[in-house]
């Protein structure tokens, strides 16, 4: 079994979910009491915030390098990124290891690909759905990624950050998402992709009305793959 790095903490409400997520499925698959080879560094999540809304994506990717430094260090053979949105900076975190760092559109896009679609709704940050580095990914793996209007794109935005990512879900934020998924299927959406990490925490499949894209799940999940590969 390989050593799984953790860099989390952003937000410590999704990295409960990789844990569970990754332990869970390896003593799915090996039975007994075992449980996944984990080390994980958690960030301060307040601290990337602040860098995000000033627009330091290098200042943050000097933090998540050092933090995937460390992770080598205490022997982690793959590293996770547990976040959509600072996979913006992946280069940089990547650059600074010798180890691989699973990427989280990767393993979503062959998830994607694996159902026979490609054309699926994006929901995530505003730097995940407007920035270009995730749909410009997954338009390399031959998939076409819609994204909702500028006023749809805020509501997602404000939920995760002001809702989500501090353990609240609410009831009408379920229903701004899945109005906002409904726009998404009227444009041809086939499926839609949660791309952040703490969607996953408000919604589930049995609630959409098109195959759902759990990116933190997905994500997880390829790191067991990996780790007992």
């Amino acid at each position: 079994m390989k050593t799984i790095g953790i860099i989390g903490g952003m937000s410590p409400e999704s990295t409960v979910s990789y844990y569970q997520i990754i332990n869970r499925e390896t003593n799915a698959r090996l039975g007994g009491n075992h449980s996944a080879d984990i080390v994980m560094h958690s960030i301060d999540f307040e601290t990337i915030v602040r860098l995000q809304k000033v627009g330091d994506w290098a200042g943050a990717g000097r933090i998540l390098a050092a933090s995937a430094r460390k992770l080598e260090s205490m022997g982690a053979d793959v590293l996770v990124l547990a976040t959509n949105t600072m996979h913006k900076i992946a280069d940089a975190i990547q650059s600074a290891v010798g180890i691989p760092l699973l990427h989280v559109v990767d393993t979503t896009a062959q998830a994607v690909k694996a159902q026979g679609l490609n054309t699926v709704g994006l929901l995530g940050t505003r730097f995940t759905m407007s920035d270009g580095f995730y749909t410009e990914r997954m338009k390399q793996h031959g998939i076409e990624t819609l994204v909702p209007a500028d006023t749809q794109q805020h509501t997602v935005h404000r939920i995760i950050f002001e809702e989500l990512c501090l353990n609240r879900f609410e009831p009408a934020a379920k229903r701004a998402y899945l109005d906002i998924i409904a726009c998404l299927k009227e444009q041809g959406a086939q499926g839609v992709i949660f791309g952040c990490t703490e969607i996953g925490l408000l919604l589930k499949q049995q609630d959409c009305p098109i195959p759902v894209f759990d990116s933190a799940e997905i994500h997880a999940l390829a790191a067991v793959d990996y780790a007992l590969g």
